[in-house]
């Protein structure tokens, strides 16, 4: 039995074997289609991101924003705005319930940037209305919902692209190829990502009234009821481990993934992290600063750093990757590295001039989207596997889960390397699920 099979009771019976992406020379363009093969979408949660995403869609052949899903009356003024922005002539509809937008046959496919704790169970809910799903990172609040999410796209036969942008990079997947094949510096034995930022304090929330125009009760969806507080919406709920999967889950899954991919790995056999909430005293629960440390059962390992509260850049980025083999060492730079040899010299450059922004929240820039957003468009129409596919998503999403579990039981956390899981601790394993609001629990997903 794989890991994803799962009982009658959780709704979903089996899952596939891994799939491959593929390479990609460039940003491939979208073939005419009639009006049959024209893609209708619906875009949740809307305030940063999903804003970004619905500009970038709108203004694509063949594609239209059919719907802008928010919680939040101002946000969905955003969505609204961008898609006007990109062209798109036709107004999409609003609608605060996701249920009613998936009702909708016209809807082709869910893009999903609400907050993390909505991500799998949006994703679920789509994909058993038949429906296509481009799920930002994370794709769940936590490791069984990753599995959930998986099952979901097998049994319902569905497409299903997670946000890892990176896969659809050209000369990061030409780099993982030759990584992988040990061609550029040999056997790759060790990595090390990391990503820095300055963000500010976010202070101590008081109970406060909903804003007008919030429906704060769908924004909490599946999960259990908290009162509203004033510093929790829209972006802090980050750091609180009720919504939110810390600095590991918002941006180390970019660089893990690199790492997980290029290295030729699934799960590790051990995740050791520390840190802590160092630089302020305030609500944030989760660690600003965090080292986590994952070993393979080839005797490979890398390792991830986050310093949420301290910008101070490792070999000059905010963020980024290096990887460490026989003959030599790479330093990559978004969509671009650099190959040195064993005494540190330079011997190949790879660089790329595409717009980018490392620390801003709504992407890395209109064409580095665009490579993924295409191959998602393009995978919807031909039903190929997507480069992010989502069992691939899942894979590199419960690295980033099991580096934040280690680093809240307080110990080296033991894993299957089959599946990811704890195991034979039972602090770590209750960390691998959640909690629901009764009624929302994920057997109930359903359209």
């Amino acid at each position: 039995m794989s890991q994803y099979d799962v009982t009658r009771r959780d709704f979903i019976h089996t899952a596939a074997a891994a799939t491959v992406g593929i390479r990609l020379a460039g940003a491939p363009a979208l073939q005419a289609q009639g009006a049959n093969d024209r893609i209708v979408l619906a875009v949740m949660g809307v305030n940063g991101r999903g804003a970004q995403l619905a500009k970038l869609l709108a203004g694509m052949p063949g594609t239209e924003v059919g719907y802008i899903c928010d919680v939040d009356d101002k946000a969905t003024a955003k969505g609204v705005a961008a898609v006007a922005k990109a062209g798109q002539s036709r107004v999409p509809k609003t609608e605060k319930d996701l249920r009613r937008v998936l009702d909708d046959k016209a809807v082709t496919g869910l893009v999903i940037a609400a907050p993390d704790h909505w991500h799998a169970p949006a994703g679920i809910l789509a994909c058993a209305a038949g429906k296509d799903v481009y799920v930002e990172k994370p794709c769940g609040h936590n490791g069984r919902e990753g599995e959930l999410l998986v099952a979901a796209a097998r049994k319902y036969n569905r497409i299903v692209q997670m946000g890892s942008q990176r896969r659809s990079w050209p000369n990061i997947m030409d780099l993982t190829s030759q990584l992988r094949e040990g061609t550029l510096i040999g056997r790759v034995y060790f990595g090390r990502g990391w990503y820095v930022n300055t963000r500010k304090p976010i202070g101590v929330g008081k109970p406060a009234p909903v804003p007008a125009g919030l429906d704060y009760e769908l924004w909490q969806g599946p999960a259990p009821r908290r009162p509203y507080k004033d510093n929790v919406i829209h972006y802090n709920w980050h750091w609180f481990w009720h919504w939110g999967t810390s600095e590991a889950c918002n941006n180390g899954t970019h660089e893990i993934d690199v790492m997980r991919w290029a290295m030729g790995e699934t799960f590790p056999v051990r995740v050791e992290s520390s840190g802590g909430r160092f630089h302020y005293k305030d609500d944030w629960e989760c660690a600003d600063t965090q080292v986590a440390n994952f070993s393979y059962a080839d005797g490979k390992s890398f390792i991830w750093e986050s310093r949420s509260c301290n910008g101070f850049r490792t070999e000059g980025l905010a963020r980024g990757v290096t990887f460490h083999g026989e003959n030599g060492s790479v330093l990559v730079d978004d969509n671009g590295y650099t190959v040195y040899d064993q005494d540190s010299k330079v011997v190949k450059k790879v660089a790329d001039v595409a717009e980018q922004s490392t620390t801003n929240t709504t992407g890395p820039g209109d064409r580095l989207d665009n490579y993924h957003l295409v191959n998602f468009l393009d995978c919807v129409r031909s039903r190929k596997a997507p480069n992010a596919d989502i069992e691939e998503g899942h894979r590199s999403v419960a690295h980033c889960h099991l580096a934040n579990i280690a680093y809240r039981v307080g110990h080296t956390v033991v894993c299957d390397p089959k599946t990811g899981r704890p195991v034979d601790d039972p602090a770590a394993v209750a960390l691998w699920s959640r909690t629901y609001e009764p009624g929302w629990e994920p057997e109930g997903f359903k359209a």
